[in-house]
């Protein structure tokens, strides 16, 4: 089975989160569930000041276009280019280019899910980064953000750190 990637479909600016809306609306009624995984509009929080209130808004990451994680096949090409609102995805021609892993990781979009052998109140080993040789047990786990956080002594202290799992290994 092929792959599933990340590609940018560019669509009529303010159209954004109706071209969304219908994409998802497409593979419902197509049962592509499992060719077109994602649809997603990037947003940001946005801190603005009016009449001196500050106030914090959404505002759209990328106006214009849209992210979408899917199985590039012939169907689903065709669903996607034919939405209304949509006008082509990014690339070269009509061929469309999916996003690298380092184009993905400022928006927050994890490419892998890193599995592992610990959990709450096991005792871990930091094998990598900043925190390298450091044992602490595991306080929280965040498997959105891949991340454990464990207690670290410092200047006589317990101190909470949030370390990567892919830094660490089960004691």
């Amino acid at each position: 089975m092929a792959e599933a990637n990340w590609y940018v479909v560019h669509t009529y600016s303010g159209y954004e989160n109706k071209v969304k809306a219908n994409i998802e609306k497409t593979i419902e009624n197509r049962h592509l569930e499992e060719e077109i995984l994602e649809v997603r509009v990037p947003m940001q929080d946005v801190v603005e000041v009016k009449n001196g209130a500050r106030k914090t808004v959404q505002k759209k990451m990328f106006p214009g276009y849209v992210l979408i994680n899917m199985i590039m096949n012939d169907d689903t090409w065709y669903v996607v280019r034919n939405t209304r609102g949509v006008t082509g995805f990014v690339g070269p021609g009509s061929k469309p280019v999916p996003l690298t892993e380092a184009e993905m990781k400022p928006l927050g979009i994890k490419v892998e899910n890193i599995s592992v052998d610990f959990a709450e109140g096991d005792t871990i080993a930091v094998v990598a980064g900043v925190w390298k040789d450091t044992v602490g047990v595991v306080q929280r786990m965040d498997f959105g953000k891949q991340t454990a956080t464990i207690n670290v002594e410092l200047f006589g202290r317990e101190t909470p750190v949030e370390i990567s799992f892919a830094e660490v290994r089960k004691m």
